[in-house]
């Protein structure tokens, strides 16, 4: 093992490692060596190689440190990928990690406040509320009397967290050499994405503008809020907002007891989630279990460290995905994901047969029971059709697709038998004015008139204009057919091979010819050229036989 460790090592290392291009994570090969070692010692105590029951994997993702238990969290959700059993245990890494001492806590809190904390804070309860993979929450009282929730960074876990992303960073660079173009994810890109919910995820006060922004934005819901912030307070390190002391969103039996509907929950979550995306843009981006507490009949979002935002254009391309998909119709659904595209090669897709995949998908998906259907599944599925098209669309539609995913493994408990895409279609229909509906009917209607009767004009043009060199002779026509680069390239080997084939018998009927004539200098026997000739014929005769037989 220790020598696989070696070559794994100076294999990375060799090959022109990322740097972090701030010096701000101290980045080096000494430290990812040092990591390395970490990593591969902890997964050697697992005896990983030999497989793992959910409580162990649960166990080494832990010992691994933050970042895992990160993907460790959004794993739990994630039932087409694992297995329940997994996923049941994983789900365990969103409630508590081991807390840290009281006196580190202190000393972090010394190091961002110095002596202003003595004027800051009147107590601070050193029984934590809550200690996650990345921080850990305190109960506390200003000295205004409010009473807070003090969230602390664990110290040294960006930069643990920045040199595991590092290190996954030249794994994936790596990966990316072996895997085909049609594959569904990039790795780099996968990679990248963390990098940035990491930068994001590490910097509180960030987070803190977040949730200033989300009490803005749903002021006017009456069953959601999040906790007030105090941002005087607040820096990258420390967090502190207003206590809520809630229900938990999966202690079923507290809520039960306190009389809540489970049906209504589910449906208000997810409500409010359309609303976010369709009429925000602006979506927590991880609203798993551990996050979501429930108080005084309000459902309230309490970790606002990763969010996702929509430009205009990217909402309306997103309620119009879902719209075809709830109607089941696969030519509106094609649309709306090619309008919906930041890139595109119109000449290479063909069209044919992206719609007749996009009608087989939907098809599948329709013949199943409502409980049935896997939304993660089905958006997989839509996002490898348009890889394999060259459709690529925006990130923000993978960022979209994870959360509602993460949503619909939170809120399974609650509606078991609902749809998820038929609850946001619902709210895209209850959200649409009746008159804008119809002005903007004709509105489209008026723009496609003028585009018609312009293009009837254009089209007598050019048709008078083509009539006209075809008449003289000079009309071309350049013709494309799609989908024919395979028998194009099939048609050019059998070309290739003909045209060697016809070399080698002239190389032979040359050589033949020569050797029956007294030139000198000779060669075993024969002359020097037809040596040759024979020994070019027999290279080229035997590259022939071996390419077909590799080819197959």
């Amino acid at each position: 093992m220790a020598l696989s460790e070696n070559n794994l090592l100076k294999y990375f290392f060799n090959s022109g490692a990322e740097v972090d291009p701030e010096g701000r994570f101290n980045l080096s090969r000494q430290t990812r060596a040092r990591r390395l070692r970490e990593i591969f010692s902890i997964l050697r105590r697992h005896r990983f190689l030999s497989g793992f029951s959910p409580e162990s994997f649960r166990a080494m993702l832990e010992d691994l440190g933050p970042s895992f238990v990160k993907i460790g969290q959004t794993l739990s959700t994630r039932s087409e990928i694992l297995p329940k059993a997994y996923c049941d245990e994983l789900a365990k890494l969103q409630m508590e990690c081991d807390p840290l001492p009281f006196e580190q806590i202190l000393f972090t809190l010394d190091d961002v406040y110095g002596e202003r904390k003595g004027d800051i804070f009147d107590a601070i309860d050193p029984t934590p509320l809550g200690s996650a993979s990345l921080a850990q929450v305190h109960k506390a009282r200003l000295v205004t009397g409010d009473t807070v929730a003090v969230k602390i960074q664990r110290p040294g876990v960006k930069a643990t967290m920045a040199l595991d992303i590092d290190i996954m960073r030249i794994v994936a660079r790596h990966a990316s050499r072996f895997m085909k173009d049609t594959q569904m994810l990039d790795l780099r890109d996968v990679v990248e994405e963390l990098w940035a919910t990491f930068l994001e995820e590490t910097d509180f006060a960030r987070e803190a503008a977040n949730l200033q922004e989300f009490a803005l934005l749903n002021a006017d819901v009456a069953f959601i809020e999040c906790p007030k912030v105090y941002p005087e307070f607040c820096d990258e390190y420390v967090l502190v907002m207003e206590y809520i002391d809630g229900i938990p969103i999966l202690d079923l039996v507290r809520l039960e007891a306190a009389g809540y509907d489970f049906e209504e929950i589910g449906e208000k979550i997810l409500d409010n989630y359309a609303s976010q995306i369709l009429d925000h843009g602006f979506f927590h981006a991880d609203p798993h279990p551990g996050n979501l507490l429930v108080r005084n009949g309000k459902i309230v979002y309490i970790d606002l460290g990763i969010m996702g935002r929509l430009s205009p254009r990217d909402r309306a391309g997103f309620g119009s995905i879902i719209q075809a998909v709830g109607l089941m119709s696969a030519t509106e659904l094609k649309d709306a994901l090619l309008s919906f595209a930041i890139a595109k090669d119109n000449a290479a897709i063909d069209h044919t047969r992206f719609l007749a995949d996009l009608d087989m998908l939907l098809g599948d998906y329709g013949a199943c029971d409502v409980a049935d259907i896997d939304i993660g599944q089905f958006l997989t599925d839509i996002l490898l059709l348009t890889r394999s098209c060259r459709v690529t669309l925006p990130s923000s539609i993978t960022s979209v697709s994870r959360g509602i995913v993460t949503l619909e493994g939170t809120i399974a408990p609650f509606i078991p038998n609902q749809n998820v895409v038929s609850i946001i279609n619902a709210h895209i229909q209850r959200s649409k004015d009746p008159a804008d509906e119809l002005r903007a009917t004709m509105e489209d209607l008026a723009r496609a008139l003028r585009s018609s009767s312009l293009g009837m004009v254009e089209a007598a043009q050019h048709s008078g204009e083509a009539l006209k060199m075809l008449t003289r002779g000079q009309l071309k026509m350049n013709m494309e057919m799609l989908g024919s680069d395979a028998p194009l390239s099939h048609l050019a080997t059998i070309i290739n091979r003909l045209t060697i084939g016809i070399i080698i018998a002239g190389l032979f009927m040359g050589s033949s010819m020569v050797s029956l004539s007294g030139m000198e200098p000779r060669l075993l026997g024969v002359p020097v050229l037809a040596f040759f000739g024979y020994l070019g014929a027999a290279v080229l005769s035997v590259w022939v036989v071996v390419d077909i037989c590799r080819r197959k």
